[in-house]
């Protein structure tokens, strides 16, 4: 049974000469298949989350340059908060609504919470810069998955498609490489699928992580000069 299992694979490979991407991709076994089928669709995958972090990092790029030049216009700041609070705002604008709001509700009503508003404000941008840091961050776990995966799982289809091309060799007793060849080409096609799906995963992954590191600290140099600035005036305010 197991000599004509593997008889009836090599039945299916690809006819000697047709080395063509499809024709190898035909002719695997069916475990192979599945291997190669699996890292196209986490290339796919990885390319979909490529393009959609490209393009968020630009527009939050942007958008920061964007605030940045008109928060240190002069324009004053309750001027801008009302301009912001009615927006979706990310990045540094969230860190400004955030930081005003706390601000605003401290000096609510007849008695202003001001003893410990310092200390809230910084809470608060802390815990805007995590949700943004979360926001840029998401899905590049993936990407590092896929890079430091692909590359085994297409291993394991190249092993599993020599050891059946071999089996099936052994069964059909013939060596000829014409017959060789082309299962040892649709094992090693698994390998490259693996690579083609892991290397643009590592350099995406190591872009973007980085990228993110360098608007995190951009945010986080933002966040310490504007609590400096409403330090002086909570200090103005208690003193006057």
């Amino acid at each position: 049974m197991i000599s004509e299992a593997f008889a009836q694979t090599t039945e299916l490979a690809a006819p000697a000469g047709d080395i063509s991407f499809f024709a190898l991709f035909l002719g695997a076994h069916i475990v192979v298949k599945i291997v190669m089928l699996g890292l196209i669709a986490a290339s796919v995958w990885c390319w979909a989350i490529i393009v959609d972090k490209q393009l968020l990092f630009t527009r939050t790029r942007r958008q920061m340059n964007r605030f940045e030049s008109v928060f240190w216009s002069g324009q004053s700041l309750e001027d801008l908060y009302q301009t912001l609070v009615s927006r979706a705002n990310t990045s540094m604008a969230a860190l400004f609504v955030a930081a005003m709001r706390e601000w605003k509700r401290s000096h609510e009503g007849k008695k202003p919470a001001i003893a410990s508003l310092q200390q809230r404000i910084d809470r608060v941008m802390d815990v805007t810069i995590s949700r943004e840091m979360e926001r840029l961050e998401n899905r590049l776990l993936v990407l590092a998955t896929v890079g430091s995966a692909a590359p085994f799982v297409g291993l394991f289809g190249t092993v599993w498609g020599i050891m059946t091309s071999f089996q099936a060799i052994a069964a059909s007793k013939n060596t000829n490489l014409t017959v060789v060849a082309p299962g040892i080409a649709e094992a090693l096609f698994a390998t490259a699928l693996g690579l083609v799906a892991a290397i643009p995963a590592v350099i995406a992954y190591n872009k973007y992580s980085a990228e993110a590191t360098r608007l995190s600290s951009r945010m986080e140099g933002f966040a310490d000069e504007f609590s400096a600035i409403l330090s002086r005036q909570i200090d103005e305010r208690t003193q006057g």
